[in-house]
C-alpha cells in the first residue's frame, strides 16, 4: 500500500512566491565588474542614451513615415453588419445527416447552425439564402436576423415558416450561449425598425407576421407588445408629419 504524502499546510509563515515568478532587480551603473557599469549598457552618447520620454512610436528620424506615404481611402461604417450566410441545400443536407431537426417547439436558430457546424461564425447574425431552393424537401422553422426573397418563398413552398428577429451583439451572443434569463433588446434605429417591422422581409414585429404565424410555440409575447408598441409609434410619425407640413 502506497503512503499518503503529507502536504503542509499553508500559512503565512511558510507561504512564499512561486518558482520563477519573481527576479533580482538590474543593477546598472556600479561599477565594470557587473557588466552594466559606466554608460548603463545604453552606450555612448546619442538621443537614446539620455533620460526622458525618449523617440515617439512611428519617428523614423525625420524622413516621412512609413505612415505617411500610403494614401488613406474610404472608412470604416460603424453600422455595418456582416451575415453568415447559410444555403438551404446544406440546411437540408444537414437535416438528412440528422444533424439538424426543426419543428414548430424548436425552430432552428443561430444557435442549432453553430453548435452543428453548419456555419463556423455566426458573425453579426445569419442570413438565410436561396441557392439550392430545390433540394429542399423538409417543412422548417427557421428564426434567424435576415432572409432572402427566394428563401421566404421557397421555405414557406414547403410548408415551414421563417422569422426575420433583431439581434443585438449581447443579444446574439445570448442565444448562441442558450441564455433565456435576459430580455432581447429591441431595434432602435430606425432603418432596423422599418426592416424587422415589414411583413415582406419576415420581420417579428410585423403584425402581418404575427398573424399569420398565429399561435405557434415559438412566437413569443414580446413580439406582440412590440408590434403594438410599433402601431403607436407610427401614429405618432404620421401625426408629427402632418403638422409639420400643415
Amino acid at each position: 500500500m502506497a503512503s499518503k504524502i503529507r502536504v503542509p499546510r499553508v500559512t503565512m509563515a511558510n507561504i512564499r512566491p512561486a518558482q520563477g515568478s519573481q527576479q533580482n532587480q538590474k543593477r546598472v551603473g556600479r561599477g565594470q565588474g557587473s557588466g552594466y557599469g559606466g554608460t548603463s549598457g545604453r552606450g555612448h552618447n546619442g538621443q537614446k542614451s539620455r533620460s526622458g520620454p525618449g523617440i515617439r512610436p512611428g519617428f523614423e528620424g525625420g524622413q516621412t513615415p512609413i505612415t505617411k506615404l500610403f494614401p488613406k481611402r474610404g472608412f470604416y461604417n460603424h453600422n455595418e453588419k456582416t451575415y453568415a450566410p447559410i444555403n438551404l441545400d446544406r440546411i437540408q443536407h444537414w437535416i438528412d445527416q440528422g444533424r439538424l431537426t426543426s419543428s414548430p417547439e424548436n425552430p432552428i436558430t443561430a444557435r442549432d447552425l453553430f453548435e452543428s457546424g453548419c456555419v463556423h461564425n455566426v458573425h453579426d447574425g445569419i442570413k438565410i439564402l436561396g441557392d439550392g431552393a430545390e433540394y429542399l424537401k423538409t417543412p422548417i422553422y427557421v428564426i434567424a436576423s435576415r432572409a432572402s426573397q427566394s428563401a421566404i418563398k421557397a421555405i414557406e413552398a414547403t410548408g415551414g415558416k421563417v422569422v426575420c428577429k433583431y439581434y443585438n451583439s449581447l443579444a446574439l451572443r445570448d442565444c448562441v450561449d442558450g441564455r433565456m434569463d435576459r430580455v432581447s433588446a429591441a431595434p432602435t434605429r430606425r432603418e432596423d425598425i422599418i426592416f424587422y417591422s415589414n411583413y415582406r422581409n419576415r420581420g417579428f414585429i410585423a403584425p402581418d407576421t404575427l398573424e399569420k404565424l398565429g399561435d405557434m410555440p415559438f412566437v413569443e409575447e414580446r413580439w406582440k407588445l412590440l408590434a403594438k408598441e410599433l402601431g403607436t409609434w407610427r401614429r405618432q410619425t404620421s401625426l408629427a408629419e402632418n403638422m409639420a407640413t400643415a
